[in-house]
């Protein structure tokens, strides 16, 4: 797989769930690993990953078997609350709150994140420039002017150089990590709604408040580094579930009004001859 130039989580997980069925059921047998995966009290989602991993074993071994279709049953979105993630990052070590912030502010896969190299950060103009992952076409990415100062810090505490990782670890040891301090506060506060955030969560999270700002899928998508509109679209039903909430500035000068813009600020309206606006915290 490695030589087919497959993922490293892809391979990892190859190898754990040929570890599983093989202490279930034959790995010779296609027929009897077929009818072990069917008798799983499991998701189809992870059936579907199970018989994907053994159709690897099959064509190294040249094992013929018919892979049974699985349909993963469609998961509801729940982007956490920004104010949730805040806590985290604030909870969080360094480095840690770093990659957290980074996952909220780009929405980059956990994959995405841990290539990142120091030359795709860009300082001067605040911005991001990932490998997409998943074959999605490139991309570019704006980060708020305190990431990137904790960014540069964090290059120069660790003298990284232009072709350096930006950071240490695998996208399993984020995630565990990420897990912990999760979990850690949730207890501390004693707020189940904090254990139920999942790091991919904030990649849910860029999503739905891009398609606020934006109101354009096509341009999410671009950032998003989907392949597919209709994996953006997904996420447009939780557009009707406006709680969160907003900034709101008044302008009552072009030079004003100009600069709100800039910061991302939309128009909403006139009142007394001032211009109001908004942009989502």
């Amino acid at each position: 797989m490695k030589n087919n130039n497959k993922a490293d989580s892809t391979i990892n997980f190859t190898r754990k769930a040929l570890t599983y069925l093989s202490k279930h059921t034959s790995l010779s047998e296609p027929e009897a690993v077929k009818h072990f995966i069917a008798q799983m009290k499991a998701n189809n989602g992870y059936k579907k990953s199970l018989c994907i991993a053994y159709n690897h074993y099959c064509k190294h071994y040249k094992i013929t078997w018919t892979m049974p279709t699985y349909i993963p049953e469609e998961k509801d979105i729940t982007p956490p609350k920004r104010d949730k993630i805040l806590m985290l990052i604030a909870q969080a070590r360094k480095t840690l709150g770093i990659k957290i912030q980074l996952s909220m502010e780009t929405g980059l896969r956990p994959i995405e994140l841990c290539r990142l190299k120091t030359r795709d950060i860009h300082t001067d103009d605040r911005t991001v420039t990932p490998i997409t992952a998943k074959r999605g076409a490139p991309r570019t990415l704006k980060i708020s002017t305190e990431l990137t100062t904790r960014i540069q810090e964090h290059i120069i505490k660790h003298n990284l150089s232009p072709d350096d990782k930006l950071f240490g670890g695998t996208p399993e040891t984020y995630g565990r990590k990420f897990r912990t301090l999760r979990n850690n506060l949730a207890k501390k506060l004693n707020d189940p709604s904090i254990r139920a955030i999942r790091l991919y969560d904030l990649r849910h999270y860029f999503c739905t408040k891009k398609l606020y700002d934006i109101k354009n899928p096509y341009v999410v998508m671009c950032l998003m580094g989907h392949k597919k509109l209709t994996t953006t679209q997904k996420y447009m039903h939780l557009l009707n579930l406006d709680d969160e909430e907003w900034t709101c500035e008044g302008a009552t000068t072009l030079q004003e009004a100009t600069k709100l813009i800039e910061a991302g600020f939309e128009y909403v309206t006139e009142m007394d001859g001032t211009k109001l606006f908004r942009k989502r915290k």
